[in-house]
């Protein structure tokens, strides 16, 4: 069970939150004894976000948390988290990538091998399910085949530079060659574009969807068209001397996507039937 002394400290104060990147270097900590690495983050619901008291929380900030906490414990350094919000996924997936040392993201990035060949990634840490809505106007489909004439009113809307964005292309291309790709810049901003009215279809993680119904949003999920084989991944320049280090808190004491800390975490900050629908994936 991990410590959680440098959690609470953490969750308790107002981080820093500018433009600037640090990047220590692994071996520039076991060195010197200290560092600072930045963590780039997608603000996101449940997982990356300002709870009510005004505390930057969520499942993958604080299991960023927890791997510092695990190598300050373990390794007798004193490592601290510069936080780096960046609203654009584009934007944020090539800081991430130009950038050298110890700089980290996470913002749900699904590991990909065509990503492998740009970006390192931590074992995954979630199993995501791809689920395609629209307004709830639209009847849910069987199957895939009755999405040319269900959906042949209807315009895509992606969160560009997603794998989300890939599949909407897919669809088009196959069934709906009259569709318009329309760009939203967030999650929040698809959800509320396709509850507003019967005009578009979209691809949002699982997660997004489950929040929507919760807040009584007119979405419907068409679950003909889930996707369930992606694992996302805590991303670090190709060429980080990271990597090793996450591995081994990944793997510590049986794994670490095993220890009933990371249920708590999905469980307090997804619900507990979220958590229990994703943790069976």
């Amino acid at each position: 069970m991990l410590l959680m002394t440098l959690s609470a400290v953490l969750v308790s104060c107002q981080p820093a939150t500018d433009r600037e990147i640090v990047n220590s270097r692994w071996s520039d900590v076991q060195q010197t004894g200290s560092g600072t690495i930045t963590l780039a983050y997608v603000p996101s619901e449940g997982f990356s976000y300002y709870d009510d008291d005004g505390n930057m929380t969520g499942v993958t900030i604080e299991l960023f948390r927890d791997f510092v906490e695990f190598v300050n414990d373990n390794y007798d350094v004193n490592i601290s988290i510069h936080y780096h919000p960046i609203e654009n996924f584009s934007e944020f997936y090539e800081t991430v990538k130009t950038s050298e040392g110890g700089v980290f993201g996470v913002a749900n990035v699904t590991i990909t091998e065509e990503r492998k060949e740009e970006l390192a990634f931590s074992p995954p840490y979630l199993t995501n399910i791809a689920t395609l809505i629209t307004h709830r106007d639209v009847d849910e489909l069987e199957n895939m085949n009755e999405i040319e004439s269900a959906f042949a009113n209807l315009d895509a809307l992606a969160f560009e530079g997603t794998l989300h964005e890939e599949r909407l292309r897919a669809i088009v291309g196959a069934s709906l060659p009259d569709a318009d790709i329309h760009f939203a810049h967030s999650n929040d901003e698809i959800i509320e574009r396709t509850a507003a009215e019967n005009r578009y279809f979209a691809y949002v993680d699982i997660y997004n969807y489950w929040r929507a119904t919760e807040r009584g949003m007119p979405v419907r999920r068409h679950a003909a068209a889930d996707e369930a084989s992606e694992q996302f991944g805590i991303i670090m320049p190709l060429e980080s001397d990271w990597h090793e280090v996450i591995d081994e808190f990944f793997g510590h004491n049986g794994g670490y996507v095993e220890s009933d800390r990371y249920r708590q975490l999905l469980k307090e900050h997804l619900g507990e039937e979220l958590a229990d629908l994703l943790l069976s994936q």
